[in-house]
């Protein structure tokens, strides 16, 4: 999930800081409007594809969330996470539990998930730590893994740049709403801006195309987030 960085990004220590790994599963559903609806469409989406036994790619699968929910939800699923960050993915071990079994955990980036091929992928709340030509790398990186047809998953950051602090202070507000000291979520707001390479709805539709996806289409919105699926050409 978040934990997946930019090996460049100074970002990444908070993912290997043990306190900020500690309170991570507190975060996305303070902050992501419908967080748990969200990873349930995910999986209501690839399964559309991948209904019965099936090898799904999880980027950016640190802290366990999406995992967990879709291990629970599709018993004949074989899940492959990966992330950059050890911490994160002890974390996802201890958010799997028994469910530990069914999944195999790599540490690493895109380039080092297996070469599959893959019967659908997800990368939730990850890309938007890449700056463009990265995303689009990696992107192509994750089609070139997937069998042709397989769905692919994908939301993050993502909102018109020109009203980017409309969008980003509704987010604090959200995130104010659900618990987050307010001053902390105006902090968090500005430091989106200032640190993620986010791209604008358009760019993100763009590049998914570009990597050789197509019927892409918006599943997902929730302020300053935006969810899509495609589908391997």
């Amino acid at each position: 999930m978040v934990s997946y960085m930019s090996r460049d990004t100074s970002l990444s220590k908070a993912f290997s800081d043990p306190a900020a790994v500690a309170r991570y599963a507190e975060g996305p559903p303070r902050k992501v409007p419908g967080f748990a609806d969200l990873q349930r469409m995910a999986m209501l989406l690839l399964s559309e594809r991948a209904p019965g036994a099936a090898d799904i790619l999880v980027l950016g699968a640190g802290g366990g969330l999406e995992l967990k929910l879709f291990a629970e939800g599709r018993p004949d699923w074989r899940l492959t996470g990966v992330d950059p960050s050890a911490a994160m993915l002890d974390l996802a071990r201890v958010t799997l539990g028994p469910l530990v079994s069914r999944v195999a955990l790599l540490q690493g980036y895109i380039d080092d998930a297996p070469s599959g091929p893959f019967d659908g992928a997800a990368c939730l709340l990850t890309l938007h730590f890449l700056a463009e030509e990265e995303r689009r790398r990696t992107l192509r990186a994750v089609r070139q893994r997937l069998r042709p047809a397989a769905r692919f998953v994908m939301a993050h950051y993502s909102f018109p740049l020109d009203e980017a602090g409309r969008w980003l202070a509704r987010s604090a507000a959200f995130a104010a709403s659900s618990g987050l000291d307010p001053a902390q979520a105006s902090a968090s707001a500005a430091v989106i801006m200032e640190r993620l390479p986010i791209l604008s709805p358009a760019q993100d539709e763009a590049l998914l195309c570009a990597a050789g996806f197509s019927d892409v289409e918006l599943f997902y919105a929730g302020f300053a987030f935006r969810g899509w699926v495609g589908t391997a050409s």
